[in-house]
């Protein structure tokens, strides 16, 4: 498959890049820095610039791919106004592009918890922007999957998750998330559905597999 993903230089998605490239597929990243190209092309992926902040149609830059990963975050440190510009309309923008080009599949990385906004002020509007992204592509058409992970860890990863509609609250590392980003990918029939996402006892390889089962 041809593969883009938004937030091409995420810490999820520079684990995502090799396994997906190792998996057969073409990989392209959006990146907002041109120096961040040389780290997306040693991980086997093509790099193409876009702000999507700045950009109002990403479409160009989405380009003909058969699925679309939305991995972009404004970060820690980032201020409440990055939040929505980021983590809601990036996404919001990578659904237009995706209708406007024709791609059906459409991979979103939420976070865990939404509809119990916690923590500071900045972190509350982080999370209304998630839900908001999150529902804006419930209602989209597009053959959605939303992968809600716990608190993320830069741990090495330990091969094993727990995913299902519902989970406690918990933490993962990134390299675990990305490897069952991987998973789904491969697995057409998790479109429609939103997971959550921690580590647990079920190895990657079979997580898909027993999630689908517990939705029926």
């Amino acid at each position: 498959m041809d593969i883009c993903i938004v937030g091409g230089h995420g810490k999820i998605a520079m684990h995502l890049h090799p396994v997906l490239v190792k998996n057969g597929h073409h990989v392209r990243g959006i990146i907002r820095k041109p120096e961040q190209a040389k780290d997306l092309q040693e991980a086997g992926a093509e790099p193409v610039i876009c702000d999507i902040e700045q950009e109002d149609d990403i479409s160009k830059a989405v380009g003909n791919a058969d699925l679309v990963v939305f991995a972009a975050g404004a970060g820690p440190g980032s201020g409440a106004e990055r939040k929505w510009t980021v983590d809601r309309d990036g996404a919001v923008k990578l659904i237009d592009a995706a209708k406007q080009n024709a791609i059906k599949r459409y991979i979103m990385i939420s976070a865990m918890g939404l509809d119990k906004p916690r923590g500071n002020e900045v972190f509350r509007v982080y999370q209304k922007a998630k839900a908001e992204a999150d529902e804006a592509l419930r209602k989209s058409g597009l053959d959605y999957t939303i992968i809600k992970p716990g608190r993320l860890t830069d741990q090495h990863g330990t091969g094993k998750v727990s995913l299902a509609p519902h989970l406690d609250r918990g933490e993962i590392p990134r390299e675990d998330v990305a490897h069952l980003l991987a998973e789904v990918i491969e697995e057409p029939e998790m479109s429609g559905l939103t997971f959550d996402l921690v580590s647990g006892n079920t190895p990657i390889e079979d997580a898909v597999r027993v999630a689908l089962s517990l939705t029926g």
